[in-house]
């Protein structure tokens, strides 16, 4: 492993207590980072509070993504608890059910971009001007392969993560002369607790689609959204960084 260099910034990672989250935690740790963990799971936020806590310094907050008053209580809190906010990494996220567009439930489709797009804008809104006072920022979206090609019976989680990608590249331009970077990964599938939410059959069909035969690995994401979150990482802003073991065409 590459040894990153995040010593002394606060990186608050939103789902970031389990699957791609907790590995960006988990680098963020071995970096030298402090954590503010968000997540709507009080257990795995006070389990891996001791765990990481061996390694740095790390704040907790219970939060649903999807509801602003929440971002805007855990943003004031880890601004209190630490004097500042340095990095953000958005990771909370949910796959949504799988249903063809003219049977997609209205009440999933809500509730699928409430928390993958709207949690997004909300915790980039409320974090932004901690980063503007800083005069240095880093933030780095988690969206989705999905959100490039559309995955068929996806159409909820595809069109949610499109929408990452656009709010992605219009507040990066917006930031791009405050030494703020805003950036996003796009990953194709990748082994985690998400993989529960969907059917075999889209599982298949995700795989199938990878030239290199297999599923990333949630360590792999960990290490760009990390390097993006360092000082290295100075003049790429309203990017899109593809892990899809060659799936990706454009």
């Amino acid at each position: 492993m590459n040894k990153l260099d995040l010593a002394n910034r606060v990186c608050i990672v939103t789902g970031g207590v389990s699957g791609i989250g907790l590995a960006v935690s988990q680098r963020v740790a071995d970096s030298g980072g402090m954590l503010s963990l968000w997540d709507r799971d009080t257990a795995a936020l006070e389990k891996m509070a001791k765990e990481l806590g061996a390694k740095t310094k790390v704040h907790t907050a219970q939060v649903d993504v999807s509801s602003y008053a929440d971002v805007q209580a855990a943003t004031k809190a880890t601004a209190a608890h630490f004097g500042k906010i340095d990095c953000l990494v958005n990771s909370a996220g949910i796959a949504g059910d799988n249903k063809l567009v003219w049977e997609y439930p209205v009440e999933e489709w809500l509730r699928v971009h409430n928390v993958n797009l709207h949690g997004t804008f909300y915790t980039c809104r409320e974090v932004t001007p901690h980063l503007q006072k800083n005069g240095w920022g880093r933030i780095v979206n988690i969206a989705s392969i999905a959100g490039k090609e559309g995955n068929p019976t996806a159409s909820a989680y595809s069109s949610s993560k499109a929408a990452v990608i656009g709010l992605t590249k219009s507040l990066g331009k917006e930031l791009a002369k405050q030494n703020i970077t805003v950036n996003c990964v796009t990953p194709a599938a990748v082994k985690t607790p998400i993989f529960a939410q969907v059917s075999q059959q889209h599982v298949d069909y995700m795989l199938q689609k990878i030239p290199m035969g297999r599923f990333g690995t949630v360590e792999e994401i960990a290490a760009m959204v990390c390097w993006l979150c360092t000082e290295d990482a100075s003049f790429t802003t309203g990017a899109v960084f593809d892990l899809s073991g060659g799936r990706a065409t454009y």
